[in-house]
């Protein structure tokens, strides 16, 4: 089934912004809106031509704004709605999309929508949460809250303490308190969320990145039935209503995600598979595939040694297959209703540098604005900005570390602020030698430089965008070299130490000189060399 798509997403590249991490314009220690105004022209300079924004409402931050408390008001330390708007007007007359961050299945416990809902006497907003029908009565098989109310009940929440989940319905219900998908009350949640997404559309917004987008609908089933139901009403809507608006997945399976309307799905963090076998392959002494990352600050024990395998590293890293294989698949079903997302990094991930260095980055980015789907670069990324040990902050933990200010250039606070360094939102990096874009600007090899190619390579290669085609070449049977067709281009990728050669099948007669390379590589009659950690892009 082909759908509609709209048509600015086929060429898009875009930058996360973390908005009270990128640039401080009133000098009160946070990023704002008027800073990200400010700072467009950067963007631009960096190809990027699409902005999702971290959320920006209003919240009490116990995680970092995923607690929304009031979904059609800015945050005030980040400015006003007029302060948005305007964002969205300037990006526009620079030829940049704005997408905001949805918080769709759950809410702060000091929306209102919630208080109401803990009071004993019912009203219009009873049944918004999801309520057990007494208060000793948990809700099995969910996390719950249980005592803090003037109702009789337990709230069943979506994820801290503080976020109560939204009452789309339950599947199948089971209990008397478990209301159907088509209840009147669980239809109102549904309508008051399309409310918002119309409230922020016709100020300007371009669409949505939704916030744990398959957690909708309790009691699901393993295609999430019912949740997909919802998202598909929701295209519909914006098919009609708005069809160059985008819908982007916090879902991490392409498969479900695009068939329930959404236009783009990321490959996130599992064990073992998506962007984490790509580049943190972490493998523990039984060999087995973990999520790893810095150990949690005060913690003094011996860490756990994992090894490190991923695609990247020079030295012992392994096979672009397994993470090939799992895109295929993905890729296979979905190239004709959507798109898979590749990322940099984003404010729930370490960042890249922390396990690559400046080579292998500078490859990981060659890869990722080549291959099909839309890319996502996260601030900071592009001047290999490093992941900082820093005690947790809003509900952050181990994720503060990728959170902290954009460094701009050698001022005070590496030009993200002029507040004194104690006001900061976060400490920047305190090191002599921490990357700045001022820094990266002067050095012709650094990786803003690279980003800044990469991107102009894919923006004028129309097969190398979103919707081009994909045919692996080299890399489905293992071994460290991996190519790959896209339309007229051919890519090549060597991540090794050493310099790698092979036949590309169906390519016999092809010679070619590289179109665009990081460090060297040839093509003569369908033959392929490929330096040691060498990236080449061929039109044949």
């Amino acid at each position: 089934m082909e759908r509609n798509m709209p048509k600015w997403l086929n060429d898009a590249v875009f930058y996360e912004i973390y908005p009270q991490s990128f640039y401080d314009s009133n000098g009160d220690g946070i990023g704002d809106i008027n800073g990200i105004t400010e700072k467009l022209d950067y963007v631009t300079g960096l190809g990027c031509n699409a902005l999702w924004l971290n959320p920006c409402f209003d919240s009490p931050f116990r995680d970092a704004g995923y607690d929304v408390r009031d979904y059609c008001r800015v945050a005030p330390r980040y400015g006003t709605n007029e302060d948005l708007a305007r964002l969205f007007k300037e990006a526009h007359g620079k030829g940049i999309h704005v997408i905001l961050d949805l918080v769709a299945g759950h809410t702060s416990e000091e929306h209102p929508w919630f208080r109401a809902s803990q009071r004993q006497e019912k009203n219009e907003y009873t049944n918004r949460f999801i309520w057990t029908d007494f208060c000793f009565r948990g809700a099995p098989g969910y996390p719950f809250v249980s005592g803090e109310s003037e109702r009789c009940g337990a709230y069943i929440l979506n994820f801290y303490k503080c976020q109560p989940a939204l009452n789309y319905g339950f599947l199948h219900p089971e209990e008397d308190w478990q209301l159907p998908m088509d209840h009147p009350d669980c239809l109102a949640t549904r309508k008051a969320l399309m409310d918002v997404m119309r409230f922020w559309l016709d100020l300007g917004c371009d669409g949505f990145r939704v916030d744990m987008a398959a957690s909708l609908v309790k009691g699901d089933d393993k295609e999430k039935s019912g949740t997909s139901q919802i998202w598909q009403e929701i295209r519909a809507m914006l098919d009609r209503d708005y069809p160059e608006a985008v819908l982007v997945a916090e879902w991490s399976n392409p498969k479900l995600s695009l068939k329930a309307g959404f236009h783009t799905d990321f490959s996130l963090n599992h064990p073992g598979g998506g962007y984490n076998r790509l580049v943190r392959d972490y493998q523990n002494h039984a060999g087995r595939n973990v999520l790893a990352g810095p150990g949690f600050v005060g913690d003094d024990g011996p860490k756990p040694v994992f090894e490190d395998h991923s695609y990247f590293r020079k030295d012992d890293g392994g096979s672009i297959a397994p993470f090939l294989s799992e895109f295929l698949s993905d890729y296979n079903e979905t190239k004709d209703i959507g798109y898979i997302s590749l990322i940099s990094c984003n404010h729930d991930t370490v960042r890249p540098s922390w396990n690559m260095d400046k080579a292998e980055l500078r490859l990981f980015y060659a890869l990722l604005f080549t291959m099909p789907g839309v890319p996502f670069l996260y601030y900071g990324d592009e001047i290999g900005m490093r992941y900082q040990n820093l005690k947790t902050h809003e509900g952050g933990y181990f994720r503060t570390g990728s959170r902290t200010p954009m460094q701009w250039d050698n001022r005070k606070n590496l030009g993200f602020s002029t507040a004194e360094p104690g006001k900061l939102y976060l400490p920047v990096d305190s090191s002599e030698d921490a990357p700045t874009v001022q820094d990266n600007e002067a050095r012709p090899d650094s990786l803003l430089h690279t980003v800044r190619d990469l991107t102009v390579l894919r923006h004028e290669e129309k097969d190398l965008q979103a919707s081009g085609n994909f045919e692996a070449l080299l890399g489905m049977e293992g071994g460290r070299l991996f190519a790959f067709r896209r339309g007229s281009m051919v890519i090549a990728l060597n991540p090794s130490g050493d310099r790698l050669e092979a036949e590309l099948p169906g390519l016999s007669n092809i010679s070619a000189s590289p179109r665009y390379a990081i460090g060297g590589g040839s093509l003569t009659d369908g033959r392929l060399i490929i330096q040691p950690q060498s990236f080449a892009a061929f039109r044949i």
